[in-house]
């Protein structure tokens, strides 16, 4: 990527960075990547401050907590990934959170992929500008999950979500990857035990709830292994079968 460009973004993302709170979160962010890394991460923080202007990427109220809430937030996922995962799938990636951050670190890694999976024909045009102006590893597809799935499944090595669905939907939605041996890493909130137990009702589960470093109420699911259960898996197949199914 072109020095004077990602210096642009990046003076972009220190112009928010006007008291100590947010000068902080981003030194707690920097002293944590590479150099390479964090370059790449602030620039990013520019693109989406920017974008922000014209489109709801984040939640407005989240912006003076940018690199806490959804930087710092995402970075954790790469912790508790495969130290050797480098294809990686993103579903609903809406802002760019954790996709375009978990492409940002994978990009010193050879052969790293991240697919970001966003239905949202605005919010997929600033993933591929990001991916395009910072240099990121990363692919779009502007579709449905529930469409694509099957298709990226094979190789992938890792699958994650942040505030997409009750984990039960989640686990349908990520399917076709944890069947091909991906991990599950889907981010949660408070409710993360009452949705693991929901879940259990159809799925048998080898699970981990993982602390959250930026949320002390937050849990991350690890999903090691899913499999439906025989009711449920049936039940799911019937609603497939229905002429009124949704699809």
């Amino acid at each position: 990527m072109d020095g004077a460009i990602l210096e642009r973004r990046a003076q972009v993302a220190r112009d928010v960075a006007d008291d100590t709170e947010v000068v902080s979160q981003r030194r707690g962010v920097e002293a944590s990547v590479s150099r390479e890394t964090f370059q790449r991460l602030d620039a990013l923080v520019g693109l989406l401050l920017k974008w922000q202007r014209t489109i709801n990427l984040v939640a407005p109220a989240t912006l003076p907590q940018v690199w806490a809430r959804h930087v710092a937030d995402s970075l954790q996922l790469v912790a508790l990934a495969p130290t050797d995962a480098t294809r990686w799938v993103d579903l609903g990636s809406g802002g760019g959170f954790p996709g375009l951050v978990v492409a940002a670190v994978l990009a010193e890694r050879s052969g790293a992929a991240v697919d970001l999976v966003e239905s949202d024909s605005r919010k997929a045009a600033f993933l591929r500008e990001a991916i395009r102006v910072i240099g990121l590893p990363g692919r779009v597809h502007v579709a449905r999950i529930e469409k694509v799935g099957a298709e990226l499944a094979g190789g992938t090595h890792v699958v994650s979500a942040r505030a997409l669905a009750p984990l039960p939907k989640l686990l349908d939605l990520a399917a076709p990857f944890l069947a091909a041996g991906a991990v599950g890493l889907f981010l949660k909130g408070k409710d993360a035990t009452g949705e693991l137990t929901e879940a259990r009702k159809g799925w048998t589960l080898d699970v981990e709830l993982a602390p959250s470093h930026t949320d002390p109420d937050g849990r991350i699911v690890v999903v090691k292994s899913a499999r439906p259960l025989a009711a449920a898996a049936h039940a799911r197949s019937s609603a497939r079968e229905r002429p009124d199914a949704a699809g």
